[in-house]
């Protein structure tokens, strides 16, 4: 029975490998940190590379703390629950760090799922019907697109980050979705009952900053609900580390935060939403990946209970990221090289300017690799065309010759390559 999927199946594989877009995995052979030991292509001889590509922005993902609280948990609270939360899977810990979560955020709760990926996809459909429009930035992260498709309410996209678009949508959404549609005018107007607002915080591609302040302000003027996924802000980004709502200066502002644990708090799994407490309630009572999912295990829990402490404690680590960020950047821009404006530590270095953009940022990648610097190449269709980066990300974990010995490899790639001059 299989034959048939089989050939279908490796004709599709071939298709993807002819592109270029096959995703080989890299195997590490260390602990996440800043260098690392790697057999790629599988089977090869490891070598030892400085990571750069790596969401460890803080570093946390084997600082100390969160590895003693990880260990003590397993000691005392076991490997796992065997059980989802609403049944027996619900420990003190889950608790606390749900409170911890909502406090760090302002938020009156806060709800754990087993990824961002997951609170995103169980969320819309939990409180949103087909009276309701859901207006979404056509760059937002896939957990969005597929939490929304998850969701009967009509879904609108604006332009990304175009707020002359956004209110275009919330025009349409609150003067009657049926007229807007096509439907003629037979028929009274049906106003959207309620309007969700859905944004990215930091998009994961280019490290641009969603403009929150704005959003918000469109959102108060349409009586609209603001949901932000901070996956790639949260700890680190803002002047406390509490992300891109704090960066805006819109905290207690925005309805819904979903994020990660799996960045920098930490970087092993785990997701959250943080709401308002109708929201929250709502969500333990039907959002599917928390009612049908088992809980985090309370290894986890307690070490992103350590990571959110070590985060309010100190900014030591976020003075040390965003003084890493600055300067490589600098030193980049200063070389030739094509990057993204933004103060955030994820940096594309784009091969725009170049026919070639795809192959470019391929070969680039891969000669940098030779040179002991492991980043990863971007192309159509996971950035749009002629969009080609590789996207460099930097840590709290890096010393200043991490630095200088990942810059000085891009140069000279760069030169050998004609990226720069």
């Amino acid at each position: 029975m299989y034959q048939r999927t089989r050939y279908d199946l490796k004709q599709e594989l071939n298709t993807i490998k002819a592109s270029g877009l096959y995703k080989d995995e890299r195997i590490l052979l260390t602990d996440q940190k800043p260098e690392i030991e790697v057999s790629y292509p599988p089977g090869s001889t490891p070598r030892k590379v400085l990571n750069f590509c790596s969401n460890n922005y803080l570093g946390l993902s084997n600082h100390p703390a969160v590895l003693r609280a990880a260990h003590e948990a397993l000691d005392r609270y076991g490997f796992g629950l065997s059980s989802v939360r609403f049944i027996c899977g619900t420990q003190d810990i889950h608790k606390t760090l749900e409170q911890k979560i909502a406090s760090f955020y302002q938020m009156d709760d806060a709800v754990l799922y087993t990824s961002c990926f997951d609170a995103n996809g169980g969320l819309f459909e939990s409180f949103l019907t087909a009276d309701d429009v859901i207006i979404t930035d056509a760059y937002n992260h896939a957990s969005i697109i597929d939490g929304i498709r998850l969701c009967k309410a009509k879904r609108y996209i604006y332009e990304h980050a175009d707020m002359r678009s956004l209110e275009q949508k919330l025009a349409q959404a609150r003067e009657g979705v049926d007229v807007w549609d096509h439907t003629g005018l037979g028929k009274e107007p049906v106003p959207a009952r309620n309007i969700l607002i859905a944004t990215d915080g930091v998009f994961s591609m280019d490290g641009d900053i969603a403009p929150l302040r704005e959003i918000v302000e469109l959102a108060n003027r349409y009586d609209a609900l603001v949901m932000v996924d901070d996956s790639h802000a949260t700890g680190f980004f803002g002047p406390t580390g509490r992300g891109s709502v704090e960066h805006c200066g819109v905290m207690g502002q925005v309805d819904i935060i979903t994020s990660t644990l799996g960045k920098a708090m930490g970087g092993a799994l785990g997701g959250f939403t943080a709401a308002r407490k109708e929201i929250a309630e709502i969500l333990r009572q039907r959002s599917r990946p928390y009612l049908f999912s088992n809980s985090l295990s309370p290894s986890i829990v307690a070490a992103s209970i350590a990571a959110f402490d070590l985060v309010s404690e100190s900014d030591h680590l976020r003075t040390i990221l965003m003084n890493n960020t600055r300067t490589f950047r600098e030193r980049m821009s200063a070389l030739g090289f094509d990057i993204i404006e933004s103060v955030h530590p994820i940096v594309p270095v784009l091969f725009r300017r170049f026919d070639n953009d795809a192959q470019l940022a391929v070969s680039m990648a891969r000669e940098l690799f030779e040179e002991g610097i492991y980043v990863v190449g971007f192309s159509y269709p996971v950035v749009p065309r002629g969009q080609a980066r590789i996207r460099v990300q930097l840590s709290a974990a890096h010393t200043a010759e991490h630095l200088d010995r990942c810059i000085a490899a891009f140069e000279t790639v760069g030169r050998r390559l004609g990226v720069i001059p």
